[in-house]
């Protein structure tokens, strides 16, 4: 497939966009075809493949989907080798430095940073919804001790559902999407308190209207009655950090999931839930429980990161270190680089001396002067420190990938609303190639051996 400017007479059927004659040429079975190139606003190209089958009968193949964009979409920018992020326009560097995280959601599902007026409506109506629905908490105590977190949260919110009726049609009015999105802002962070309060024996206690959404969560899970100071300012920024940093990154599996099960109408409180359940996985969401638990062994093994360097670099040691490199970004994620500075911040303020945090900057600095982490570009990513700065403030680590999945929820609500207002909106299909064996005929069972 070459990249062209039509100049020959081609099979019809592949779409030539008007605005951009510049196509892509196929050849197939005797047959040329022109598929039309799409250019997004930062100058990425994409062939649009959309007709490829009723031209040709074929289809394309792409395991993983490293390759192919399931929709557009103006949420997020991400170019992995030049290392840059940007919601909406915006960079991620400046939303973390100066946004709050309501701030950064509105910016997300609506596309433009809220006025004041906006954003003061915008984070009352979250609050109004902070308390569960009435016989909800009886949930929570239906869970053994040892249900994982990620169960109950995601259990939890597609319960919501059911007590939610009339915001589960599935052509949602305006009205109606604003009203879900901002249930699920005000009490995935209530079910994710509650949760954990309720798995470590602690009493539940109501949500603070007169908190922000990332300091009333950490009132609700580290706080009490007999105690309702608002959290440390310095940890409540770090924790907005975290939320936003993590707030929406493309097609990843969780949102491509969101949009795959939002695309047959299902409501965003089962469409949400699932994209949870993709995140709770270790390649996903899981990967910065995974660097602690390598931090971990290494600190008990005696510290001694040069090893585990060597090991890293020997394919037969089955040693993999994790929080370095990847999927997408093939330089220095922008987002190790904000939360690297916020784990110094933090354990500042707490008066912490981290072993693991020394650990973590030690094998970094190695790696970046190492060869082999430098040709295969295999930098610290998000995941790297997020654990170390999570694990300051007390959130143990079981509980990370609920943190996770709470910055992601804007993102996740962004792209159910974008996916629904899409014009020509229709249910995810695949295809597949099939390798299974050709038509058989059927062999009664008495007749086989």
């Amino acid at each position: 497939m070459n990249t062209k400017h039509p100049e020959t007479e081609t099979e019809k059927g592949a779409h030539v966009s008007q605005s951009n004659p510049e196509t892509a040429q196929l050849k197939l079975g005797g047959k040329v075809v022109d598929l039309s190139v799409m250019t997004g606003s930062e100058q990425e190209k994409g062939i649009d493949i959309s007709r490829l089958r009723d031209s040709t009968g074929a289809v394309t193949l792409d395991p993983g989907f490293v390759n192919t964009a399931s929709c557009t979409s103006g949420i997020t920018f991400l170019d992995g080798e030049r290392g840059i992020l940007r919601y909406r326009g915006y960079p991620i560097e400046e939303l973390a430095e100066y946004a709050t995280h309501s701030e950064v959601a509105y910016l997300l599902i609506y596309g433009n940073l809220p006025s004041r007026r906006e954003l003061e409506q915008f984070t009352g109506r979250i609050a109004e919804r902070y308390d569960l629905p009435d016989g909800m908490e009886r949930i929570f105590d239906n869970f053994p001790k040892t249900a994982h977190p990620m169960a109950v949260l995601s259990s939890a919110t597609a319960a919501l559902s059911g007590y939610y009726p009339e915001l589960t049609h599935p052509s949602p009015t305006r009205e109606e999407m604003d009203a879900v999105i901002l249930t699920l802002l005000a009490q995935v962070s209530t079910i994710a308190a509650f949760g954990y309060r309720r798995r470590h024996g602690l009493p539940i206690i109501p949500p603070r209207r007169d908190a922000s959404p990332v300091a009333n969560f950490l009132y609700i899970l580290f706080g009490s009655s007999a105690n309702p100071q608002q959290p440390d300012e310095v940890i409540v920024r770090a924790l907005r950090q975290v939320l936003i940093l993590h707030a929406d990154h493309e097609q990843n599996c969780s949102t491509s999931t969101v949009r795959m099960v939002g695309s047959s109408r299902a409501n965003a409180f089962v469409s949400i839930s699932a994209g949870m359940a993709a995140l709770w996985g270790p390649l996903h969401g899981g990967a910065n429980q995974e660097v602690i638990e390598m931090l971990e062994a290494i600190h008990q093994a005696g510290g001694d990161f040069g090893k585990y360097i060597g090991m890293a670099k020997d394919k037969t040691s089955g040693f993999r270190l994790m929080g370095f490199g990847h999927r997408v970004y093939k330089n220095f994620d922008p987002r190790a680089k904000i939360l690297k500075a916020a784990c110094d911040k933090v354990l500042a303020r707490l008066g912490v001396h981290d072993p693991l945090l020394d650990l973590a900057k030690h094998l970094e600095e190695v790696a970046l002067k190492d060869e082999y982490f430098i040709s295969r570009k295999l930098y610290p990513n998000v995941d790297f420190y997020s654990g170390i700065l999570l694990r300051a403030i007390g959130i143990p680590t079981d509980q990370f990938t609920v943190i996770f999945a709470l910055g992601r929820l804007a993102g996740w609500l962004a792209h159910w609303r974008e996916m629904l207002e899409s014009p020509g909106f229709k249910i995810n299909r695949p295809r597949q190639i099939y390798t299974g064996p050709p038509e058989r005929k059927y062999v009664p069972l008495a007749q086989r051996s």
